[in-house]
């Protein structure tokens, strides 16, 4: 195959994403280290990359408080409503600007860039216009496989000051310069038991992975494997992945700010929790048939009791209505709730997920009314325009005394019109 017919493809990468959303509206934080934290600000998530010589991923915080003290690093409580917002940002400004995208996480897209004349100008094109309209940096990754794209990504941002934050590695002697200086622990796919056992054949680099015999890599480990090995040699065999089909069960879960012990504030957390699994069930555009809720105490606190209950209930019809969803998901609360105990945690799922007309039922069976569809459209369009939480279920509280610890938490500076960036002049 010659080199004009392969195929190239893209990975860009938003550099320390999190941290660098923290960064955009607050300029006074452009060579702050930054450390982002996990739900209840229990452990590190993210961090900047001036700050990770000092921070692990996964610290509790509780332990590190004075050390990030010591070193200037500006803890943030998580703001995924910013966060989620930037990501649309900056996946849009990719999608504007090549033909074919596949989403593959938040903060990272592969971009079919086949029959680009200078694909490596184009890299920078995209990286230019990403900062510039979203303030997010990226690094950008180019090469004839998925594998090798993600190899050159990580290569531009380790090697950013002689890079420019874009690496094109479709030429075999910059490809092998690449395999010979990394690390096969840096491989897409090679985590740390995988590092260990290819260690123990020898196999130390990117190179040496490339090189290695992939049927005995199949035969001794798996395909997954083997594929990377022959992505790493050249040969092309992950395409770009299509859209996910819609999930057959959506969950929300989560842990409460506080220990609670009496029942309506349990109440109040499965409904808000419900809305939230609505929203995901509506935006896929199916129905759900049943639902289980469940709720826990801690458990690993050894002077706490232990309980842990749910229930799994039918619902009258497949509704995507949030009204029923939460009625069917407080009344089953009372059914699992028992006192006595410091509850730490709830979780609904919603089950049997289906589009609407492709379940089967008698013909006397009730069915959703249509006036409940376009209400629950037209709560969406005013909660997407106005922001989450705009019009919620009256058993949803605004600002809950049991909600998640965030002390440290951002403005939403691009999703609340009352938190939006204001500049003041002297």
């Amino acid at each position: 195959m010659s080199s004009k017919s392969l195929p190239v493809f893209s990975l860009i990468d938003c550099n320390s994403f999190y941290a660098s959303c923290e960064r955009v509206f607050r300029p006074d934080l452009a060579r702050v280290p930054i450390v982002v934290l996990s739900n209840n600000d229990g452990c590190v998530i993210a961090r900047s990359y001036d700050a990770k010589p000092f921070v692990k991923m996964g610290e509790p915080y509780f332990q590190i408080k004075h050390k990030l003290k010591q070193h200037g690093i500006v803890p943030f409580s998580s703001n995924y409503a910013l966060y989620g917002d930037m990501s649309e940002r900056v996946m849009s400004q990719i999608e504007s600007m090549v033909p074919v995208v596949e989403v593959y996480s938040i903060d990272e897209a592969f971009a079919d860039l086949a029959g680009i004349a200078n694909p490596e100008s184009l890299g920078r094109q995209i990286r230019s216009q990403v900062l510039r309209c979203t303030g997010i940096p990226v690094g950008v990754g180019i090469a004839h496989t998925k594998t090798l794209a993600k190899l050159a990504n990580h290569t531009s941002k380790r090697l950013q000051a002689a890079t420019g934050g874009v690496v094109d590695i479709c030429d075999p002697f910059k490809r092998d310069w690449v395999l010979r200086n990394t690390d096969v622990s840096e491989v897409w796919g090679v985590g740390r038991r995988m590092k260990i056992h290819l260690d123990a054949l020898g196999i130390k680099t990117a190179m040496d992975l490339a090189k290695a015999d992939p049927w005995m890599l199949r035969s001794k480990f798996s395909v997954v494997i083997e594929k990377t090995a022959r992505e790493l040699a050249g040969t092309h065999c992950l395409e770009l992945e299509e859209p996910d089909p819609p999930k057959q069960e959506i969950c929300c879960s989560r842990m409460f700010g506080k220990r609670l012990t009496e029942l309506p504030p349990i109440k109040e957390a499965v409904a808000m929790y419900m809305m939230r699994a609505s929203e995901k069930l509506r935006a896929q555009g199916s129905v759900c048939k049943k639902i289980r809720v469940s709720i826990r105490t801690g458990m690993f606190n050894p002077e706490e009791a232990k309980f842990a209950n749910g229930v799994v209930v039918d619902l009258p019809y497949p509704t995507d209505d949030v009204r029923l969803l939460t009625k069917a998901a407080v009344d089953a609360v009372e059914r699992v709730f028992r006192p006595g105990f410091k509850f730490s945690k709830a979780e609904v799922m919603l089950l049997n997920l289906c589009q609407p007309g492709q379940y089967t039922d008698d013909l006397f069976a009730v069915s959703q009314p249509a006036e409940a569809t376009r209400i629950m459209a037209v709560l969406d369009q005013i909660n997407g325009r106005w922001g989450r939480g705009t019009l919620r279920t009256a058993s949803v509280p605004s600002n809950p005394d049991w909600g998640m610890r965030r002390e440290m938490i951002s403005q939403s500076f691009t999703t609340r019109i009352d938190e939006l960036w204001t500049v003041h002049c002297k």
